[in-house]
């Protein structure tokens, strides 16, 4: 009976935790404001791997295009190092006490990837970097845009980013030697406003249909929850068209020539919509070409979709980094801080660079261009646009 007690005391905590948190949800206020600040400071964090050299030219670039902003004091840098995987590592935390606080000091930031131990790693098991930052600053929307417009594809997909799965992911319980479990979480403030988010979205951009991803037939009480509480948000927006479709067939539908391009919108629990968007990012180009946003109503945070790459370090390969991830996400950023034009400049930039002339192609090695030289090159492009 010991297993089955301190069992119950581990769920019984994580119940009371969640309680405490849909109170926090209730009593959260609306979005920022970023054009009644005096100034916005975007926090720039490295991260591991590659993260340091990619994040740099992103950082780069940024200051160049924010330049009159940041000499009228407009728009303030801030590098905040620390989130390595040796200094998370040294302090047992995903994030270190003095590095969340200054993340806290700014209003935005521009993230690196950040290593994740798994078995076998030779790192203690602390939670990802990621899910950690999405919880402390409550980023509970990540939207990843993917847009191939000669195939017709033009989707936005909102990902829940503060429960499902992934948010209890480092909390399961090892009852003994034969059984394990882990936990998934769905709640009513959270999938609702997860699911605001994705229909104002919509409206504002003209797009005529939203697509409800669960798996909601067997997983019937979480799933099922969040496909009843999307669907009922959904009815405050009747002139946008809302279908529901469960993940398996969604991933065969994304590369059914005939089917993929209805789709537009997709909100998506966090599980789901990890595994999805890297699908998705495929079709143009790979996980490389994608960016991602992370948006909550006080901060918001912006990063490049792929891992650290530590091979690439260890082989000594970084300089060689491809930053068009995280060059992606600066798109994303701009346009959430209010400077659109220059967030479209940087985006007809990175089409140009990626896609249309190709003067500098990135292949990660010697044989292609360094990650400076590839910034260098946005940079000599925005100034034709």
């Amino acid at each position: 009976m010991s297993k089955i007690t301190n069992a119950t005391e581990h769920f019984a905590k994580l119940i009371q935790d969640q309680l405490e948190r849909i109170e926090r949800m209730k009593a959260e206020k609306d979005f920022l404001d970023y054009s009644k600040l005096d100034k916005i400071i975007i926090g720039v964090c490295g991260g591991d791997g590659i993260g340091p050299v990619i994040t740099n030219e992103a950082h780069r670039v940024l200051e160049y295009l924010l330049r009159d902003e940041v000499a009228k004091g407009k728009v303030e840098f801030k590098v905040i190092d620390g989130l390595t995987i040796e200094n998370r590592a040294k302090v047992g935390k995903a994030i270190p006490d003095d590095v969340l606080e200054e993340l806290k000091s700014c209003h935005v930031i521009l993230k690196g990837p950040t290593t994740t131990p798994r078995a076998g790693d030779p790192w203690p098991n602390i939670e990802s970097a990621n899910v950690a930052m999405r919880k402390e600053l409550d980023l509970f929307a990540n939207v990843r845009p993917v847009k191939v417009p000669e195939e017709g594809i033009d989707w936005t997909f909102f990902r829940e980013n503060t429960e499902g799965a992934y948010t209890l992911g480092s909390c399961g319980i090892n009852v003994d030697e034969d059984l394990a479990i882990d936990f998934t979480v769905t709640t009513q403030q959270g999938t609702e406003r997860i699911a605001r988010l994705a229909y104002d979205y919509a409206k504002k951009n003209h797009k005529d249909r939203v697509s409800i991803i669960t798996k909601a037939n067997v997983i019937k009480t979480t799933d099922g929850n969040f496909l009843k509480l999307c669907q009922k948000i959904g009815e405050e927006y009747p002139e946008i068209k809302t279908d529901d479709w469960y993940i398996d067939i969604t991933t065969a539908k994304l590369i059914d020539k005939k089917r993929r391009t209805d789709f537009r919108v997709f909100i998506l629990p966090n599980l789901y919509g990890d595994i999805i968007t890297d699908e998705a990012a495929e079709f143009q180009g790979g996980v490389g070409t994608a960016g991602s946003a992370n948006l909550g109503k006080r901060y918001a945070m912006f990063e490049a979709i792929h891992g650290s790459a530590p091979r690439m370090v260890d082989e000594g390969r970084d300089k060689y980094a491809d930053p068009c991830s995280i060059l992606r996400a600066s798109v994303l950023l701009l346009s959430h801080i209010g400077y659109q034009a220059e967030a479209d400049k940087l985006e007809k930039a990175l089409d140009i660079c990626m896609y249309e002339e190709k003067k500098h192609v990135i292949t990660g090695r010697a044989d292609g261009a360094t990650t400076k030289e590839f910034g260098d090159y946005v940079m000599e492009t925005t100034e034709r646009i």
